[in-house]
């Protein structure tokens, strides 16, 4: 087997920089995708109770959230409060035209949005294609009459929603009494890098059934992915916008990023 980099093997002091993925306009963005809403009458109760789901289940995997992201939590409690303030009479002459609390919010998400717009159009054409390469199984689609709907590189937030709905069965689930045993994150990717070399690809849950079914195994299995993705080791897509989402295997190019802790980092 191909010898593979040290990785952080310390749950408690690996540091994902969220930075390198995604940021908070960028959460907010997904979650008003995700829920289909209109980002010009954001429900602003719902989606901050949404986005502050995500960033307590962030910090709960000991996610580097702090700035941006509490500083936009923040902003939302705000604007939250100030939706919940009397309005005042429109019938009273001293009363100007009353400003809707979200207007600046709005703007920033629009200007984000346009500019993610503008560099995914600018970006490498070969780059482009890789994301959206059509796999093997397309063919197969297609000689059995069935529609192939290609598969999409996946965002830091999708993983997390599709990680949200894994602990949210596994917590239905009778639980297991075994002796606690924390695995760690260099011990958990090399059992996933092992399981991916028998079949190259594998569905994002199947992660997680090899496991104790405890909440301490499926955040490490979430982080030790997490540092397989930025390591470029696997890639991860996904079916049209929310659908299934699949891990595959990937040769690490020479310019791979080092591992936490690694000098060369």
């Amino acid at each position: 087997m191909a010898e593979h980099p040290e990785f952080e093997s310390s749950p408690d002091a690996y540091h994902v920089r969220l930075d390198a993925f995604e940021g908070p306009l960028d959460l907010l963005l997904y979650l008003i995708r995700k829920s289909e809403l209109n980002i010009y009458d954001i429900p602003i109760a719902v989606i901050t109770k949404q986005y502050l789901e995500y960033v307590d289940l962030m910090q709960e995997m000991n996610l580097d959230v702090a700035g941006e992201f509490l500083v936009m939590a923040a902003t939302l409690i705000h604007i939250k409060s100030r939706m919940l303030l009397p309005r005042p009479d429109p019938s009273q002459e001293d009363a100007g035209p009353e400003e809707d609390p979200r207007e600046a919010l709005v703007r920033r998400l629009l200007e984000h949005e346009r500019f993610k717009a503008a560099a995914e159009l600018l970006h490498d054409r070969e780059t482009l294609r890789e994301a959206q390469f059509t796999r093997a199984d397309a063919s197969v689609a297609g000689a059995a009459g069935e529609p192939y709907e290609p598969e999409l590189e996946v965002d830091l937030f999708s993983l997390l929603s599709a990680f949200r709905g894994v602990l949210e069965r596994a917590s239905r689930r009778p639980r297991m009494v075994l002796p606690p045993d924390q695995i760690s994150i260099e011990t958990r990717i090399q059992q996933l890098l092992d399981r991916l070399s028998e079949t190259e690809a594998c569905g994002f849950e199947d992660l997680f059934a090899d496991g104790d079914g405890s909440r301490p195994f499926m955040i490490v299995t979430f982080l030790a992915l997490l540092e397989m993705i930025r390591l470029k080791l696997v890639r991860v897509f996904q079916t049209g916008g929310f659908g299934e989402i699949r891990v595959y295997t990937r040769a690490r190019p020479a310019d791979a990023p080092q591992p936490i802790g690694d000098p060369r980092s």
